[in-house]
């Protein structure tokens, strides 16, 4: 096991996230993950550091055979792991998750599954944990209709300034996501990340202002051919959309939904993709209106509490 990775180690696991993929169908790790993989290996790089996240790898016969990744940002702590194909059902799943707990520290701790594989869900069972929570993947074809986008009156769209918009940005994200702590905490060492990404574009990451303000957004991704989500063709993401509190029920959600989407189609995509939380029946409700279909589940499982003797 190890909590600070090296470069070749680092390598070793992106290689084993794409031999997971390509035998399960979906990827086992988050973008969070992938991205402090990327940038945040070492207690020496930008970032939390290792106070607040902590990574796990498992060598058998000099190669990578399993990882393990721990956020414990929070009164909770979050984990992602994944072991390789050829090394399944020997264990490793278990070690895994035994460290977790460990490094928890006495925190409740919770596990994504991605895909919701039934080895994971099995995994879970056997050690206690139960599904707590569940993210639809929804899509939808770009080239079926799309109406335009009808925005209140007195709100603008422009698109995002690098360099210029980003404090204001997170201060909108921050209250466009007061409930939903992942997202609603991002720092601005969270977005200068994705800035450095390869995809980021800010032609396609819409900002709507009221009197000069931000009032909401909507943050669209592409996706390279060739990539777990889209192995044949590009495909398009609603990647963020958010609005001011003081928007809601304005139809702004909408409006800048409808923006990107006409965007993306504009593009080339003839697909488009999106995350929703599985209780969000508002939410749900809107993209199956506008032609979403759910196509994967990923699920989070939470150890069970200990029952009172």
């Amino acid at each position: 096991m190890s909590n600070e990775l090296t470069a070749g180690q680092v390598d070793g696991v992106l290689a084993l996230a794409q031999a997971a993929a390509a035998a399960d169908g979906v990827a086992p790790l988050s973008e969070h993950v992938l991205l402090h993989l990327r940038y945040d290996r070492s207690s020496s790089g930008p970032g939390p550091g290792p106070a607040a996240s902590q990574d796990f790898v498992l060598v058998t016969g000099g190669e990578v055979a399993g990882y393990a990744h721990l956020d414990r940002q929070r009164a909770e702590a979050s984990g992602e792991l994944v072991v390789h194909p050829d090394r399944r059902g020997r264990g490793l799943g278990r070690a895994l998750v035994d460290e977790l707990t460990a490094a928890a520290d006495g925190r409740v701790l919770r596990i994504w599954a991605h895909g919701e594989q039934p080895a994971a869900a099995r995994l879970a069972a056997a050690m206690g944990f139960e599904r707590f929570r569940a993210l639809w993947q929804m899509r939808r074809p770009l080239r079926d209709e799309l109406p335009g986008p009808a925005f209140p009156a007195g709100r603008t769209l422009r698109t995002f300034v690098p360099g210029q918009d980003e404090d204001e940005w997170l201060g909108l994200n921050r209250r466009a996501f007061a409930k939903h702590l992942e997202q609603g905490s991002w720092t601005r060492h969270d977005l200068e990340l994705r800035e450095r990404e390869p995809w980021f574009d800010p032609s396609g990451f819409f900002i709507a202002e009221r009197d000069g303000a931000m009032a909401g957004f909507h943050w669209t991704k592409v996706h390279p051919a060739g990539g777990q989500d889209s192995p044949e063709r590009a495909i398009g993401e609603v990647y963020i959309v958010g609005v001011d509190p003081a928007e809601q029920g304005s139809g702004l959600g909408r409006a800048l939904t409808l923006a990107g989407l006409r965007y993306l189609r504009a593009e080339g995509l003839a697909e488009v993709m999106l995350y929703v939380d599985e209780d969000n029946v508002a939410a749900i409700r809107l993209y199956q209106a506008l032609g979403f279909s759910r196509t994967r589940t990923d699920a989070m499982y939470q150890r069970k509490p200990e029952r009172e003797s």
